[in-house]
Parts: C-alpha cells; structure tokens; sequence
C-alpha cells in the first residue's frame, strides 16, 4: 500500500538534495575561478593577450559538450553515483594542476578536459533526483539543486578573491580543486542511486517511492520503457519543443548574468566593490523564486504554467528596467526583479522530460536539452554585447526580452499533460 507523503519519512531531502548542491557549487567555482586567476596576475604570468585569455575562460565550454548525452545514458543505465564521483576527482585533479601550469597551451588542454569532465554532472544529478522524487516533489527537489547557482553567484568572488590576495593566483586552483577533491566524503555515503540501494532509508519510506515511481513508469508508453535508442529520442517533437525552450530561456540567462556587472555600472556609476555588492541582491532574489515557482508547481501539478511565467516575468521586468533608467534605484528594482525570475522556471521546467518521456529516454533527453541551453549561453552574452557595441544597451536588452518571449510562446504549445495557462 502506497503511504501519504506526510505519513512517511523524509530522509531522502537531507540525504540526497545536500550533496546535489555542494557538488555543482563546487563545479560552479571550479569552472568560473579561471576569471579571477586572469584578473589575479595569470595573464601576465603566462603571457596572455586578452584575446587567448577569453580563448581559455571560453575552451571550458567547448569540452563541456562532449558529456552531456553520454552523462543521462550512463546515469540511468548504470550508476549515476559512481559516474559523478568519478567526474569529480577528475576536475578536481585538473584543477589543482591548473596551479602549475607553466604555459597557455597547458592551461588550455587543462581546462578543456575540466569542461568534459564537469559536462555530466548536470545530467546525471537530475537523473538520481528523478529516481528518489516523485513528480509531486521533483519541482520542489529540482530547485533545491538548481539554488546552487545562485549560492555558488554569491561566494566565488569572495573566496577566490581571498585565496589570491593571501597567496596567488596558482592556489586558487589548488585550493579549490582540493575542495572538489574532499566532496568525496559527503558523496559516496549519502548517495545512492536508487532507494533500493540505501542503508539509511526507512522501509516505509522505500516502499513508498518504488511504488509511486513503478507508477509514473506504467502511465508512460511502457513499450519505450527499455532503453530507447538516440535516434528514437531525437526524432520526438515534444523534445524539440523543450530544446527551443531552454535555449530561449538560457540565452536570456546568461545574456543578463554576464552583463548584469556592465548593466549595474551603466546605471548606478558606482565603483567595482559597490558593483559587486549590488550584483548579489538579485542573486538573493532568484533563490526565493526558485522556490515559489516550485512549490506552486508541485501544488498544482501545473508544469506548463509555471515554466511559462518566469520566462514573461523576467521579459516583462527587463523592459521596465529600461523605460525607468532615469530612476535610479526604480530601475534597480527591476533588475532585482528580474533576478526573481531569472531562475525560477528550472526547477519546473526539468520536471518536465520525466513527464512526457519515460526514464532511459528522460535521461538522454536531459544532456541533449542542456547542450541547447550551453548554446544559448554563448549567443546571449555574445548578442547583448554585439548589439550594446553596434546600437545602444537598451536595444541589447530588447533582444533578450524577444527572445524570452518566443520561449514563453513555445512553451504554451506543450503537450496538455504538462498543464495548462489558463
């Protein structure tokens, strides 16, 4: 007999959404860290011009492509444990020898193979969280997760900024990789890949979850609940639909995050460390949405709805940012705002492939979606750039909020089981 949620215990949230987050905020630093080692006396160390250094921030996400297929396949017909611990002493080892680097060619191959090895991450976390979470808490557990962005946002300046006035420049590398490095203690005995698996669960708390997820699997097409080859999967339309949606909504992620420094300059005239300090408030406000749009989902069950006002929410408040830059501290409030936003329709919107697909397919389709949002992280910062270069900052904006809007439009054409606008 399948138990009410609020009659069974909880173990699953302490044990397995903790070590989620640590690990991609650890990933997170890991990856963005190369920043603050350029800015930290790398360059010249190394002898970069400021071409090759964008050249070395940018090689990363090359090599981040290579896994994300790959990563989902390995995650949901092996295990997605071993996967990710695996992936984690890999960039871990990379980074610390990214402090010894002695040349531009060295740190180039480094951080490539940083970028394939963090490259799975992402989709075999998701994967785990849909094996222990069903659909009427995977909102809420995706956006626990995904909060690692924001955190990670809020404390990668400060420690790396620490660590390079204190020492160098080479030991933001050793000491950040030795911290990816001792995740290994928090992983490896909290996390197992299925309930089945784990010494710390409660059988009433087992015995609910495999119940309710065999469940969700048999309400799937279960002559596709094997392993589904990649051709089977990339020729679905629902899943080309939610390639459009995330690149939209990626491109105007990155697009405002990247320039959010820029935009706070633009508007407030204020000096770097004020900069830094106002840039965190939105950070601080994404967090919040996060949960608000995920515990509206899993309450309402409504995917489609609460993936879609984000997206309008974010494009809304970005115009009004713009019409009210002649009011300083107006026009901040709306950038805040659109923090709100910003990442408020993860949580729902990675919800939704275990939905529409079953879980071989659903693991797939997370790395081939995720390529689509890495794109869209190159095209927005590159077009609000481009555009603030070649016209003014608000035509840049302009062409996020476009772009938003066509993310929104997609997303309304979902299938009827996701949920519905109105």
């Amino acid at each position: 007999m399948v138990l009410q949620n609020k009659s069974i215990p909880s173990g699953r949230w302490k044990h397995i959404i903790p070590p989620a987050i640590l690990v991609y905020i650890v990933a997170f630093i890991d990856r963005t860290n190369i920043g603050f080692a350029i800015a930290g006396g790398m360059d010249k160390s190394l002898g970069m011009t400021a071409n090759v250094a964008g050249l070395v921030a940018g090689i990363f996400f090359i090599g981040y492509l290579f896994l994300q297929i790959p990563g989902g396949r390995i995650a949901e017909r092996g295990s997605a444990k071993k996967f990710v611990a695996w992936t984690v002493l890999a960039w871990g080892g990379l980074t610390i020898l990214s402090g010894f680097a002695q040349n531009v060619t060295q740190i180039l191959i480094i951080r490539f193979f940083i970028g394939v090895a963090e490259g799975g991450v992402w989709p075999a976390i998701l994967t785990i969280i849909s094996h222990w979470f069903p659909r009427e808490e995977r909102g809420r557990a995706n956006a626990f997760f995904m909060m690692n962005a924001p955190i990670a946002s809020i404390i990668t300046g400060p420690l790396s900024g620490w660590i390079i006035a204190t020492y160098s420049w080479r030991y933001v590398f050793i000491i950040e990789g030795l911290l990816a490095l001792s995740l290994m203690f928090i992983w490896l005995p909290l996390i197992s890949d299925y309930p089945k698996d784990a010494k710390w669960i409660s059988e009433e708390e087992k015995n609910y979850l495999e119940a309710k997820l065999r469940k969700e699997q048999e309400e799937l097409n279960t002559k596709n609940s094997g392993k589904v080859p990649l051709s089977k999967v990339l020729s679905n339309m629902d899943l080309w639909k939610l390639i459009a949606i995330y690149f939209c909504y990626q491109t105007g992620i990155y697009g405002f995050v990247l320039w959010l420094p820029t935009l706070l300059k633009t508007l407030t005239h204020s000096g770097i460390i004020a900069i830094g300090m106002l840039s965190t408030i939105p950070y601080l406000a994404a967090g919040l949405g996060l949960y608000f749009f995920a515990k509206l989902s899993d309450k309402s069950m409504n995917r489609k709805l609460y993936a879609a006002l984000p997206m309008i929410g974010f494009a809304v408040c970005l115009v009004l940012s713009v019409q009210f830059k002649s009011i300083i501290w107006v026009s901040f409030a709306f950038l805040v705002l659109c923090g709100f936003f910003l990442l408020s329709a993860n949580g729902v919107f990675w919800t939704i492939p275990s939905l529409l697909f079953p879980s071989d397919m659903a693991a797939t389709s997370f790395g081939i979606i995720n390529i689509a949002g890495g794109l869209g992280g190159f095209l927005g910062p590159y077009m609000l750039g481009f555009l603030t270069f070649k016209y003014s900052t608000d035509v840049g904006i302009y062409s996020l909020v476009l772009i938003l809007m066509m993310g929104f439009s997609i997303t309304i054409f979902l299938p009827a089981k996701t949920g519905k606008i109105i």
